[in-house]
């Protein structure tokens, strides 16, 4: 496996997000699929389907790293995105019936970073790699 800060990022974000998706079901116990108040995890809130949504972030970012730098410069690139979506959307979200994420501040400060992160390691974290692939063509 090369070095590559995708293929970093991607399977330490991945491992992290499968065992937080997995932690959640422990205390959403009698919580509903998409309740709009979800039950405590640290200082999140979370719900069933928000479990999901981190179990199926987790699976996509970890098998990314595990296939390719370029699988996981796509998946960092793409989750990235989203979670800058979502981290935005949350501002407007939490306190509303559509609020099925069960969102609440510290949710919306851990996607602005995770955005921030995944989106620079996928725009820009392997450039020196792209650069030996082109000193490698000449």
């Amino acid at each position: 496996m090369n070095r590559s800060p995708n293929r970093l990022v991607a399977g330490v974000f991945g491992v992290v997000y499968l065992l937080v998706g997995a932690a959640g079901f422990v205390v959403t116990t009698g919580v509903d699929l998409a309740a709009t108040d979800g039950a405590t995890l640290v200082f999140f809130e979370v719900n069933p389907l928000h479990n999901v949504v981190h179990l199926a972030i987790g699976a996509a970012l970890l098998a990314s790293a595990l296939r390719s730098a370029d699988a996981a410069t796509v998946v960092n690139t793409v989750v990235g995105a989203v979670y800058l979506l979502v981290g935005l959307a949350g501002l407007f979200l939490i306190g509303s019936g559509a609020n099925i994420l069960a969102l609440n501040g510290a949710d919306n400060v851990l996607h602005m970073a995770s955005a921030l992160l995944l989106l620079g390691v996928g725009l820009a974290g392997d450039r020196e790699r792209a650069g030996e692939h082109v000193a490698a063509a000449r």
